[in-house]
């Protein structure tokens, strides 16, 4: 009662709120989804007019999930980072949920032999992506409520990952490789920033590399992987296995300074398999050149590091929840822009990976912008000198 009490008086009664948000970050976000789904448009007109019968059948389809990512956004910005710490468990359990509902025939729905999205109705969605958002939630209100234990024992430093060792068995089952990377490797930095003594963080670290490469060398599509990675152009690879990456370098080397001109990309014609999505980067490369490409690197580096900032501040004004939650976003975002630039410039093996707010993908797209939703919370609660609800500080709940 209290709660519904306390977010019906928030909802209603801040009326300057966005004119006290963090407007360099709207517009970075703002700027860096428009851009995409300018780039999704050029990249998937004519798989769109073979598979859909429309050219922009994706564009528009984009763009009604672009619609629904603003109103996400305005929604986190929204609600008091208090509701989010009071929630956490049941955020943990709603993405738990939803992964095993993934895994069931007749609710998942597979896609080239992996079982990731769920359809509903006139949308599909990713629900490792939405896990993305509890986790971090989750563990950030852990690290709030048990920080003593967290630091002093392994069983505080332990009982987290025991929770990230369940969900990462859901996804190796669906299976999403890429999606367990980016997971393990958020919440050990979360736990870092959270202070866990070294001993602890070092070992977990060498093991979970252990067992990422255990996982990465006991499945042949993965070995083939690896191995087209260290030589894409041998003989075999060149059509096969590393044929993604040999034609996302053809669009680099097209793109030489300047590019070739916006819609003018050869590549995207049926060369580069998903073109549109995970080598989006190939065809911004081959358009707009190198010139494009350090600005839009420049942009986003611009994003992480504003959102990195916020959280900076938080600490230092002694909020922890809000610091923690933006330093698990922080990497996120890090994680997957680095990993999918490495992958299409050849720099790391091929791996599913959206570049954020840029490759096409409806539920991609609502987590990051449900993502810096947060953060903007956190900006804008730092900022209220009279917040209807004050930051949490190592409430109890």
């Amino acid at each position: 009662m209290n709660l519904s009490l306390s977010l019906r008086k928030h909802l209603d009664g801040d009326r300057s709120l966005w004119s006290r948000i963090d407007q360099p970050l709207v517009i970075l976000t703002f700027g860096l989804a428009l851009f995409g789904w300018m780039m999704i448009t050029s990249a998937s007109m004519d798989f769109a007019a073979q598979v859909h019968g429309d050219s922009f059948a994706l564009m528009i389809r984009h763009g009604v999930y672009l619609a629904m990512g603003a109103v996400t956004f305005a929604l986190m910005v929204h609600l008091p980072l208090a509701f989010w710490y009071r929630i956490s468990g049941l955020l943990l359990l709603f993405g738990l949920v939803s992964l095993v509902l993934v895994l069931i025939p007749g609710i998942g729905r597979e896609i080239n032999g992996s079982w990731r999205w769920i359809h509903l109705g006139v949308i599909t969605i990713q629900p490792s992506e939405a896990m993305k958002v509890a986790m971090v939630i989750y563990v950030a209100g852990y690290l709030v409520r048990r920080q003593d234990e967290v630091r002093t024992s392994w069983a505080g430093f332990l009982k987290p990952l025991m929770v990230v060792a369940l969900v990462t068995s859901l996804l190796l089952a669906q299976p999403d490789f890429g999606a367990v990377i980016i997971l393990m490797a958020t919440i050990m930095g979360m736990m870092f920033m959270g202070g866990v003594r070294p001993g602890q963080f070092f070992v977990t670290i060498a093991v979970a590399i252990m067992s990422a490469g255990l996982m990465a060398v006991t499945q042949t599509y993965r070995v083939q992987r690896l191995l087209s990675f260290m030589d894409p152009w041998a003989e075999g690879n060149v059509y096969g296995s590393g044929y993604q990456l040999t034609q996302a370098l053809i669009a680099f080397g097209r793109g030489e300074w300047f590019g070739v001109g916006l819609g003018n990309s050869l590549q995207k014609l049926f060369y580069l398999p998903e073109a549109h999505t995970d080598f989006i980067t190939a065809i911004i490369a081959e358009e707009f050149g190198l010139f494009g490409m350090v600005l839009l690197l420049l942009v986003l580096s611009a994003l992480v590091g504003r959102m990195l900032w916020i959280g900076w501040r938080a600490d230092r004004s002694g909020h922890p929840f809000s610091a923690y939650l933006c330093y698990g976003v922080v990497i996120i975002f890090a994680l997957q822009i680095f990993i999918n630039i490495g992958v299409n410039t050849g720099l790391l093996p091929t791996k599913g990976l959206t570049l954020p707010f840029i490759s096409y993908g409806g539920s991609s797209l609502l987590t990051c912008f449900a993502m810096v939703g947060l953060v903007s919370r956190v900006s804008l609660e730092l900022h209220s000198e009279t917040s209807a609800e004050p930051l949490v500080k190592g409430v109890d709940a």
